[in-house]
């Protein structure tokens, strides 16, 4: 009986510590405003299952970014690859982007969706180049500063949380994209911030919202706090309950990503850490 009592009381008390910890983060914790934002995957569905936290977080309309997201395959491995671009786009509304037209899929052949599959990271940086500094080969100048259309970049670190190989690749590619902005321009500043998610260990990735403790004290130890136009390290937490919460979350992928609802998807929903909490990491990134 009073196992029963105690396991009553943490299901009350546990909740409840979140909810209060995410108000605090949202309120004092570093974030972006005003930014041109592109959340850089690999296939439908990776914006709800890794990145929901992140993408409901900044496109609030009161944080003033504009949030777009750019995908690199159209998850064709078993032919549902029309039926998932259109199942993006409503996940992409769903979280807070301003309309569908935000959503970019690109469906090449050196892009396929597959497990065994790497992409080649400097197809994915000409494509970052041609998509966000299309004048970048005619200004070598090193008298003119770097520029592009998006202000932050935002994808998966080395570890691609699950160790897919596509998202491995969009790290790579990421970085020689903002490699590029500066290559022959010594002493400027890339335009873009390059922040990635970053992956936990397995423990950690299916304690759902108990990894609260973990990921607050992982981000105090390692992110650097002194520059605040290019915060170190950022923290969303998704609220248990209303829009915005991890009920928007699960909307995203149960009523946006029908096709891919198999069985073992609703265990990650309801224990993965990534629908709950994001902790990105802004990359150094030198220019060749």
């Amino acid at each position: 009986m009073d196992w029963l009592l105690i396991l009553g009381v943490l299901a009350v008390v546990l909740p409840s510590l979140y909810v209060y910890t995410a108000s605090v983060v949202s309120a004092r914790f570093p974030m972006l405003r005003n930014k041109r934002i592109c959340l850089l995957i690999a296939h439908p569905d990776d914006e709800a299952m890794f990145f929901a936290p992140t993408v409901m977080a900044l496109a609030k309309p009161e944080t003033g970014n504009h949030v777009k997201i750019l995908c690199l395959s159209s998850g064709n491995a078993d032919g549902l690859g029309e039926t998932r671009k259109k199942e993006l786009a409503k996940s992409g509304v769903i979280l807070g982007l301003r309309k569908a037209d935000d959503v970019f899929v690109v469906d090449k052949p050196e892009f396929p969706d597959s497990m065994t599959t790497t992409w080649d990271p400097a197809a994915i940086s000409s494509l970052l180049c041609s998509a966000f500094a299309p004048g970048l080969a005619r200004s070598r100048s090193t008298d003119t500063a770097p520029t592009a259309t998006i202000d932050v970049l935002i994808t998966f670190d080395a570890g691609g949380v699950s160790g897919h190989p596509n998202h491995i690749s969009l790290y790579h590619g990421a970085r020689a994209f903002v490699s590029a902005l500066t290559a022959g321009k010594s002493g400027w500043a890339a335009p873009v911030d390059l922040y990635t998610l970053r992956t936990v260990p397995l423990a950690r990735k299916y304690s759902a919202f108990l990894d609260i403790v973990a990921t607050l004290v992982s981000w105090a130890l390692g992110a650097d706090k002194k520059d605040k136009k290019h915060p170190g390290g950022l923290v969303f937490l998704s609220g248990l309950a209303g829009h915005g919460g991890i009920t928007t979350a699960w909307k995203a992928m149960v009523s946006g990503h029908k096709s891919q609802m198999l069985w073992f998807r609703y265990g990650w929903i309801a224990l993965s850490r990534y629908m709950y909490m994001n902790d990105l990491r802004l990359e150094k990134v030198k220019g060749r």
